[in-house]
């Protein structure tokens, strides 16, 4: 059974930066895609950011929401089985539980493919 979980939330304010962590631990899947999602009060969970596997991590994909692009890095460690996101410049809507979660088809083009979630961790972000 493969297991996730998040790390590295907390409250910061606008303009700050904050990395989350997520481990996999259990039988986890050697090759998935790994991803982050997050879900704001009164919101449906949105996609984040996503990255394939690959043994070489030059050739993994990786996918990024609008929201995303250009201020949230997504990494992963395949040695650890550990993946991470980066946040930076964050601002009060960028406040939500965040979920890492895992897909076992290694495609991360559609939030469906990821079958496998943490328990999220919570970033607020004060203006």
């Amino acid at each position: 059974q493969v297991q996730l979980a998040e790390s590295g939330g907390g409250l910061v304010q606008a303009g700050d930066s904050l990395t989350l962590s997520c481990a996999q631990t259990g039988r986890a899947f050697s090759t998935p895609a790994l991803g982050w999602f997050r879900q704001a009060p009164g919101k449906e969970r949105e996609f984040v950011a996503a990255m394939t596997w690959s043994s070489a991590p030059a050739y993994s994909n990786t996918y990024y929401s609008n929201s995303a692009k250009g201020r949230f890095t997504i990494s992963r460690d395949n040695a650890k089985k550990m993946v991470y996101l980066q946040m930076n410049d964050l601002k009060p809507e960028d406040t939500a539980v965040y979920y890492c979660a895992s897909d076992p088809t290694n495609r991360a083009s559609n939030p469906t493919y990821f079958v496998t979630w943490g328990q999220g961790t919570q970033v607020t972000v004060s203006s």
